[in-house]
C-alpha cells in the first residue's frame, strides 16, 4: 500500500507541472489507487439556478457534485449551459481542461471565442473543479500547483465617492473598520449636471473636476494605509482619458481602471504612456487568447480578469502565466457570490503574481446579509482578507435554504432534466 502511495504522488507531481494535465492526474490515480478506492466517476446531470448569477451544479453517479458560479454576461446562461449537456454526460469529470476545450472548439461558431458563451462556460468549468477537488479529497490550489499563499487580499468597492453623500461618513467608516486595506471608487457619470451631451462621453473641465473632487475626497477621508483604486469603466475618449491621467498622478492611486473602452488596446496603451498612473484593464475580456495584445503591446500594469467570466480557474492561472512572463500582477474583477470569490481565491493562492481580489457587494445593507448567509460557513472575509481552506474542492457549502430565498422570479433551484 506504502508503495502505491509513493507511486500515486509520483505521479500527481507529474500531473501538475505546467499547469497541470487533469487528464495525467485522472491517469495517475487510475492506474496507482486500488480498485475498491478508485474515483471512477462519471456525469449524470448538469443543473442550473439563478441567484443574482448563474449557478451550476454538475453530479455524478457516485453522488459527488461540483457547484460553481458565472456572473455578468450570463442572461442566457442556463440556456447555453443546458446545450453543453450532451458533451458533458457520461464523462469523467476529473479531466477538466479536456472537457473544457472541448466545448470551447466544438463553440467555434455558436460564439465560443467571448461573451455568454464563454461566462456559461466558466461556471461549468469551476463547478468540475469544485466536483475534482471533492472526489480526490483535495482543495482546488492544490490541483493547480500548491499553495503560495494561505490569505487572499481583498479590496471594497465603495457605494461612495462623494463628499455630499449624507452617508459617506457611515460607508466609509464601514472600509475602515472591517479591515480593508485597499477600496475602489467609480468616477464615471453619466448624471453628472455639467455634461452636455448624453452620447459622447468627452468629459468637460466642470465634469473632469468633479472626478478629481471625488478623487480627492476618498483619499482625505481613507487613512494613508488603504490604497486607493479608481474605476472609468471604459466609458471616455482617450483625450479625457490622458487628460483625468495626468491630474490623478498626486494621488498614487493603486489602479486606474479602463480609462477608455477595453477593445482598442493602442488608445489603452496610449493612456498608459502618457502618464505615471498604474493602469488596469481587462474585466472585459474573454479567454487568454484575448490578454494576449494588452500584455504584449504593454498597454496595461495590472490585468484584471473576471474569474467567473473569463473562462473560468485554470484559465485564469494561464492568463496570470503570462501576465507574470511581462512582470504584470493580477487583480481580478469580482462580483460574485461567496462561491465563485472562494473559487477565485484558490486561483489567487496558487500564483505567483496574485495582487488582490474584488469584494462587490457592501452596499445596500440587504446585499451585504445575502452575503453572510449565502454559505454555511458564514462570513468568509476577515479584516480584509480570505483564508483560503483547505477542505476539498472550493471548500464552501450553499446554504440552500437561505439561498433560494433569493432566486429570480421564476427560476428554477438546480431542477433536474427530465428528458
Amino acid at each position: 500500500m506504502m508503495s502505491n502511495r509513493r507511486s500515486f504522488v509520483r505521479k500527481l507531481g507529474a500531473g501538475v507541472t505546467g499547469l497541470l494535465s487533469l487528464g495525467g492526474l485522472s491517469a495517475a490515480i487510475q492506474s496507482s489507487t486500488s480498485p475498491s478506492r478508485r474515483p471512477k466517476l462519471r456525469i449524470t446531470d448538469v443543473q442550473t439556478a439563478f441567484v443574482r448569477a448563474l449557478h451550476v451544479r454538475i453530479t455524478t453517479d457516485q453522488g459527488v457534485f461540483g457547484d460553481g458560479e458565472g456572473v455578468d454576461a450570463v442572461s442566457g446562461g442556463a440556456s447555453i449551459v443546458s446545450g453543453f449537456r450532451p458533451a458533458l454526460i457520461g464523462q469523467d469529470p476529473l479531466n477538466v481542461d479536456a472537457l473544457f476545450e472541448r466545448i470551447r472548439t466544438s463553440g467555434i461558431f455558436a460564439g465560443a471565442q467571448a461573451g455568454q458563451y464563454v461566462a456559461a462556460l466558466s461556471a461549468v468549468e469551476i463547478a468540475l473543479w469544485d466536483l475534482a477537488g471533492k472526489a480526490l479529497g483535495l482543495p482546488i490550489y492544490q490541483l493547480l500547483g500548491g499553495k503560495m499563499r494561505d490569505q487572499v487580499r481583498i479590496y471594497c468597492d465603495s457605494a461612495t465617492n462623494n463628499r455630499n453623500d449624507p452617508k459617506a461618513k457611515e460607508w466609509i467608516a464601514q472600509i475602515i473598520d472591517l479591515g480593508f486595506t485597499a477600496a475602489k471608487i467609480d468616477i464615471d457619470d453619466g448624471r453628472d449636471p455639467a455634461r452636455f451631451d448624453r452620447v459622447n462621453w468627452t468629459a468637460n473641465n466642470a465634469e473632469i473636476d468633479h472626478m478629481i473632487d471625488k478623487v480627492a475626497f476618498m483619499r482625505e477621508s481613507l487613512p494613508a494605509g488603504i490604497d486607493l483604486a479608481v474605476d472609468m469603466h471604459g466609458r471616455y475618449d482617450l483625450g479625457t482619458a490622458k487628460r483625468v491621467a495626468r491630474l490623478l498622478e498626486p494621488f498614487r492611486l493603486l489602479w486606474l481602471e479602463e480609462p477608455v473602452p477595453p477593445e482598442n488596446v493602442d488608445a489603452m496603451r496610449d493612456v498608459r504612456e502618457s502618464c505615471h498612473v498604474p493602469i488596469c484593464a481587462g474585466e472585459n475580456l474573454f479567454l487568454r487568447h484575448g490578454f494576449r495584445e494588452l500584455l504584449e503591446k504593454r498597454a496595461v500594469d495590472i490585468v484584471m480578469p473576471d474569474i467567473q467570466k473569463c473562462g473560468g480557474l485554470l484559465e485564469a492561472r494561464k492568463i496570470a502565466d503570462m501576465a507574470h512572463t511581462y512582470y504584470v500582477p493580477m487583480a481580478p474583477h469580482c462580483q460574485a457570490s461567496p462561491i465563485g470569490m472562494m473559487a477565485s481565491c484558490h486561483v489567487l493562492a496558487a500564483i505567483p503574481n496574485a495582487l488582490v481580489l474584488e469584494w462587490h457587494w457592501g452596499h445596500p445593507a440587504p446585499r451585504m446579509q445575502q452575503w453572510k448567509v449565502y454559505v454555511k460557513e458564514g462570513e468568509i472575509i476577515q479584516k480584509g482578507f480570505v483564508t483560503v481552506p483547505d477542505r476539498p474542492g472550493i471548500g464552501l457549502e450553499l446554504d440552500e435554504e437561505a439561498v433560494k430565498r433569493m432566486l429570480r422570479p421564476g427560476a428554477a433551484w438546480f431542477a433536474p432534466k427530465t428528458s
